[in-house]
């Protein structure tokens, strides 16, 4: 009898940079790279309905959103977006994300200036721009706050292997 297992590793990666300039000429003062996550349900059943052709909003250009907010609520897997009560963003992916390299997928979105200035703790991807849309993901992890005029970066790495 053959075994086999399906490997999933989730990175996040944020880079920080001290304001749009230094966004611009990619000087980041801080790079930090967070293994792992827990899939939520609702994303497990998007990603099986999807592979079947059952239909659902696909984490695409179109759709996807990098989400942050302020709660440091464990995570768990019957939840269904971001925990925080207001202190949350779902901010679009840049063009030409989603990126596929092999078996890894690439999310990435820019957060400006006036975006998501709050104490960064979670982590999401989603199919839309709120609660609401379905989130494949959630993580966990304080990473700091974001004061008004920082420009943060935050990536998605999904491999299968």
């Amino acid at each position: 009898m053959i075994a086999e297992k399906i490997a999933y590793r989730p990175k996040w990666v944020i880079s920080k940079f001290a304001d749009d300039a230094a966004f611009a000429a990619g000087q980041a003062y801080a790079r930090h790279e967070i293994d792992g996550n827990l899939l939520l349900n609702e994303g497990i059943a998007l990603m099986l309905d999807l592979l079947i052709g059952a239909g659902g909003t696909a984490l695409s250009n179109a759709n996807a959103r990098l989400a942050v907010g302020d709660s440091a609520t464990a995570e768990g897997a019957a939840q269904t977006g971001l925990q925080a009560a207001t202190n949350k963003l779902y901010k679009a992916v840049e063009a030409g994300y989603p990126q596929r390299s092999g078996q890894t997928v690439t999310w990435r979105a820019v957060f400006g200036a006036s975006d998501a200035n709050f104490a960064w703790q979670e982590f999401s991807v989603a199919n839309g721009a709120s609660d609401a849309a379905v989130n494949l993901n959630r993580k966990v992890s304080n990473q700091g706050t974001k004061a008004s005029g920082q420009t943060w970066t935050l990536d998605l790495q999904i491999t299968l292997s």
